[in-house]
């Protein structure tokens, strides 16, 4: 038996031929076994991996797909004797194959073989010194071995909306990919090797330019393949992009590798990295965080990586024990955060609780600007939408507010801009608050345009789109749009034109409605090809999931149409809003009605008027004043604004439409 998930999930039998493992379910399941790498897996962690929100027999369904797993993958078992591969243990489930007969573990344990071992000091101009790291004498073929294993990206055909932990695999994977073939690309280097590698390095740099050893592993190629000329060209391209794009100077190995070549000494090989440190740098914890932020602000695949490598740097940092770094390393990720939900609630957490500990440590006599940095963190990391009850919100409010009142008494508009991010992500405490917001963009804009911050002046504009947005005046908003556009095409923020192309399909949506507009049609192709712009950046989880269903949803009430009921919609964390309206659209009633009975309150986030407006909605089609009544006190603040539209992404229509309805509903208790 033989189990790969290095591409799309697959078992095979000793002699080839595939096992059918069933359905999708199934293939998770065996997935998510693997990834535990033989460990258990509990129940409930599998129920949650499995399902955004699990169905009532969710444990159930669970066996069902274990038992036809048992029976795929020992078909021969006679009844009543224990399985011996996927075996029950404790409150859970594990998988019993030796790490040879699964993929992922004979590529990670090729790479852990390959990977040099230093002896020594590292001697940089003697590639033939004895103290020179060195590799198992079978690295490079049990690399080559590994590498083409690969089939496509990990657990490639686990994509359901509730697979967070496939995509956390696939990343560590995909780190651990690059890193197997800059090594390989290494130990042929050092075993003589050089022209032949030229095109393969040319391509990974292409794909991957932020790392910088692939650019001295290019240089090293063709400076071996005697293009002296060329490898320096290289080495001054990647100069250029690490000053230019990231504000960086070269490693000490570049810098190396650039006097050998001009001296003519043959270029020693770099020295390994630091395991320390992430896969892909020779970097410290200030460095690393301060790279992640500028990929962070290029957005993309970039941005995803970037999350990660900040985390580390963090956790780098507070194993050195001193608060001051700990402090600059953390505050120095100053990322502007647009949405009130997070896309890695798990990291932001961890962030979170590590800014409290080094503001403990550092005391409230500690520096202020490393301080209001802390507290900044704690406040833009604490998205309201994922907090867990109003004591933690209050508690990221006020952190908001003394990091506001800190920067306010220092000369560093940057800072103040940061916190004022911070106030920004906590004026979500009721329904109808865009004006409020509309004044702290207000001023995070006139701080980025006086003080040459672009980043923050792209904040700014979307918060200004935002508010014009929820406040129905879509020639303001327009104009934010417009100027955020302007400022991206020089900052490379490639995040604004989708944001923007939501926005323009919000603005379609509403146009459908009025004579001589768009048609509904129209503005749902607009909704598709933002959705697929979006989707193509993997970069916001936590402004994604839902967001596509959500909109279509606005636009079918906008046209006083019933739910969409596509199976295939995600409706992601408005599910519980939104169901009751597909129950409707179902024909289906009594259930509706139990759905809407168990809605909790809207999370206080971008869409609470949405989702109260949908409540409100229900109750009146449902005819449950008790419902209407408390849907309707929560918009009142809000009866001026659109419903959705402080997303700048998707709108349902006015509020007033909603509340009037509810107050009539309302009245007949």
């Amino acid at each position: 038996m033989r189990i790969d998930v290095l591409g799309a999930v697959r078992a095979l039998h000793d002699d080839g031929t595939p096992v059918d493992l069933g359905g999708p379910r199934h293939r998770e399941v065996l997935a998510r076994l693997v990834a535990a790498d033989g460990r258990m897996v509990a129940t409930d962690t599998l129920v949650d991996d499995l399902w955004t929100d699990p169905p009532a027999r969710a444990v159930g369904a669970l066996r069902t797909f274990v038992a036809a797993l048992r029976r795929a993958l020992e078909p021969e078992r006679p009844p009543r004797t224990p399985p011996r591969l996927l075996v029950t243990e404790g409150p859970g489930y594990a998988l019993r194959l030796p790490r040879e007969a699964v993929d992922v573990h004979r590529f990670e344990d090729a790479l852990a073989r390959a990977r040099p071992t230093p002896r020594g000091p590292a001697a940089p101009h003697a590639p033939a010194d004895p103290d020179a790291p060195e590799a198992a004498p079978d690295a490079l073929a049990g690399l080559d071995a590994a590498l083409a294993a690969w089939r496509g990206p990990a657990y490639a055909d686990v994509t359901t909306s509730a697979s967070a932990w496939a995509e956390r695999e696939r990343a560590r994977l995909e780190e651990l990919r690059l890193e197997a073939t800059e090594l390989r690309a290494r130990l042929l280097l050092d075993a003589g090797s050089g022209a032949e590698l030229v095109a393969a390095l040319g391509a990974h740099v292409t794909e991957h330019p932020w790392r910088e050893p692939a650019w001295g592993l290019l240089a090293r190629a063709l400076h071996r393949a005697g293009r002296q000329a060329d490898a320096l060209a290289t080495l001054r391209r990647a100069r250029t992009m690490l000053a230019d794009r990231l504000g960086l100077d070269p490693g000490t190995d570049l810098r190396r590798l650039e006097s050998d070549i001009l001296r003519g000494t043959p270029p020693a090989p770099p020295r390994p990295p630091d395991p320390t440190w992430t896969a892909g740098t020779r970097l410290g914890p200030r460095t690393t965080v301060e790279l992640a932020r500028t990929l962070a602000l290029a957005g993309g695949d970039a941005l995803v990586h970037s999350r990660r490598d900040r985390l580390a740097a963090v956790r780098a940092a507070e194993r050195t024990g001193d608060a001051t770094l700990t402090a600059r390393v953390i505050g120095a990720y100053d990322v502007p955060a647009l949405w009130s939900r997070a896309d890695d609630p798990e990291q932001s957490r961890a962030v979170v609780e590590a800014a409290e500990r080094t503001l403990t440590a550092l005391g409230p006599t500690g520096p202020a600007a490393l301080r209001a940095r802390l507290l900044a963190t704690v406040a833009v990391e604490s998205r309201s939408a994922d907090l867990a009850g109003p004591a933690a919100e209050a508690h990221a409010a006020r952190a908001a507010r003394r990091a506001e009142t800190l920067a306010r008494g220092l000369d560093d508009p940057a800072l103040l801009a940061f916190a004022l991010n911070g106030v920004l992500l906590h004026t979500f405490t009721r329904p109808g608050l865009a004006p409020a917001r509309d004044a702290v963009g207000a001023e995070i804009l006139d701080l980025a345009t006086r003080h040459d911050l672009p980043n923050f002046a792209v904040l700014g504009h979307f918060v200004r789109l935002q508010s014009a947005s929820a406040l129905g005046d879509l020639d303001a908003a327009t104009a934010h749009a417009e100027a955020a556009e302007r400022l991206a095409a020089t900052t490379e923020a490639s995040l604004v034109p989708v944001l923007t192309a939501w926005f323009r399909a919000r603005t379609a949506a509403t146009r459908s409605t009025e004579p001589g507009g768009p048609g509904a049609a129209d503005a749902a192709a607009r909704y598709r090809a933002a959705e697929d712009a979006l989707a193509a950046t993997a970069a916001m989880p936590g402004l994604h999931r839902g967001l596509f269903a959500l909109a279509l949803l606005g636009l079918r009430l906008l046209h006083d149409r019933p739910a969409p009921t596509d199976p295939a919609l995600d409706w992601g964390p408005y599910r519980p809003w939104t169901r009751p309206l597909v129950l409707l659209a179902h024909q289906r009633p009594q259930e509706a009605r139990a759905a809407l009975a168990a809605a909790p309150d809207p999370p206080r986030d971008h869409l609470q008027e949405a989702l109260w407006c949908l409540t409100a909605h229900a109750a009146t089609r449902l005819d449950d004043p008790r419902t209407a009544a408390r849907a309707a006190t929560a918009l009142r603040p809000a009866r001026t604004e659109h419903a959705g539209a402080a997303s700048g992404l998707l709108t349902l229509g006015p509020v007033a439409r909603y509340l009037a309805a509810a107050e009539a509903c309302a009245a007949e208790r």
